[in-house]
């Protein structure tokens, strides 16, 4: 029994983990300690291993935790590039020397060993398309291209030059500090691709997220069959239920088939739950671009957004409160009135609550069908917009 309570806390701490990770920035965890793991997973981690370089080495290892932060994260650099290779490789590698020889087996073919190759390739392919591919740099050359295709907005975008390039900078895009170049239809610069995501590489950055979704998605599944029929080769269930007098119900047997498993192939359960546990964070990241490319949008507009709106309403605000004050000055000045009732003053409505709602107003999102076509055949490809480079030579 230790053995099985030891893999349901595991498993509930993973949870646990895992939802603090993915959702724990949700305005339903303020103030839990969902919220408080998800800090310091995500910021609280690099910032108490800085501390305590600081205080081993002191300012020698801080000058070097700062070093290696900016080479890694404000350079370019292949880091990541070589870490995701050896991950996707070493993955592979320990999936066919540890399960290959059991395909095929009762609840998997030959095929898939095939199959799991080119899967891989692709999604090395993909990978080499998204870091390699220029994701649509703007220059003198193509400017006017790009200011045809994306209109200002006057919101958050407005007629201006770029300081760094000296060209005017068309709507949507926006100078990469890490690249030196300015990006049409700027996302984010992404670290594994070495690269920015771009207007002309987000079909390319999607794809990869989506096809490494089920890359692992399937590696889960196929590891899975692979223990399913190793249970059914040796029998275990009805072992279990004829020497051992176990109940014949799954509560009853999963806790022992289970403990057997990792017994006899903890490699390829662990396999299994990195797996798993990889498919459900590339798909968080996955779903999150989805809904911007549905709504034409990027990484970049969200920020510009949350800004310009919350900068309206502080202003919106403001305003309000310099109206009521003003009037309640002008009450006091004036004639005195009779004294207001302490429960009327107590739910009298505050002049905050009828502040204007900021709306954002996205004249990008041109419906489904046209961003989603936007993603895969970019703008400045068009003829339409090519013809504008002609017209402008």
């Amino acid at each position: 029994m230790g053995v099985q309570w030891l893999l349901v806390c595991h498993g509930l701490l993973t949870l646990l983990v895992l939802i603090s990770f993915l959702c724990g920035n949700w305005p339903i965890f303020d103030g839990t300690p969902i919220q408080r793991i998800n800090h310091f997973l995500t910021f609280g981690i690099c910032d108490y291993f800085q501390r305590f370089v600081g205080f081993v080495f002191g300012a020698r290892g801080t000058n070097a935790i700062q070093t290696v932060e900016y080479f890694c994260c404000d350079r370019p650099n292949p880091t990541l590039q070589v870490i995701y290779l050896a991950i996707i490789g070493g993955t592979y590698y320990l999936v066919a020397t540890s399960s290959f020889c059991y395909i095929p087996g009762y609840y998997i073919g030959e095929v898939h060993r095939y199959i799991s190759f080119l899967a891989v390739g692709v999604g090395i392919l993909l990978f080499l398309l998204t870091s390699l591919s220029d994701p649509g740099t703007v220059n003198s050359d193509n400017v006017s291209v790009y200011l045809s295709a994306y209109p200002y907005d006057n919101v958050i975008y407005t007629d201006k030059e770029c300081s760094t390039c000296k060209i005017l900078k068309p709507a949507r895009s926006k100078h990469c500090s890490i690249c030196g170049r300015c990006v049409a239809r700027f996302d984010h610069h992404c670290g594994w691709m070495n690269n920015c995501i771009g207007e002309r590489n987000i079909h390319y950055f999607m794809a990869f997220l989506l096809w490494h979704t089920l890359l692992c998605i399937y590696g889960t599944v196929a590891v899975g069959l692979i223990l399913a029929g190793q249970v059914r080769e040796f029998r275990v269930i009805d072992i279990l239920i004829v020497y051992y007098r176990v109940e014949n119900s799954f509560i009853s047997l999963s806790p022992h088939v289970i403990q057997w498993l990792v017994g006899a192939y903890n490699t390829q359960i662990l396999l299994m739950m990195f797996l798993a546990i990889v498919a459900l964070l590339i798909a968080d990241f996955f779903g999150y671009h989805a809904k911007l490319c549905l709504t034409n949008t990027t990484t970049n507009e969200t920020f510009k957004w949350q800004d310009y709106i919350n900068w309206q309403r502080k202003l919106s605000e403001a305003k309000a409160s310099s109206a009521a004050l003003k009037a309640s000055i002008n009450g006091i000045t004036s004639e005195r009135k009779p004294p207001e009732s302490k429960w009327r003053t107590l739910f009298r409505r505050s002049p905050l609550e009828d502040v204007e709602v900021v709306v954002k107003n996205n004249i990008y999102d041109k419906g489904f069908f046209q961003n989603v076509l936007e993603i895969i055949f970019p703008l400045s490809r068009r003829r339409v917009y090519a013809n504008t480079k002609l017209k402008s030579g």
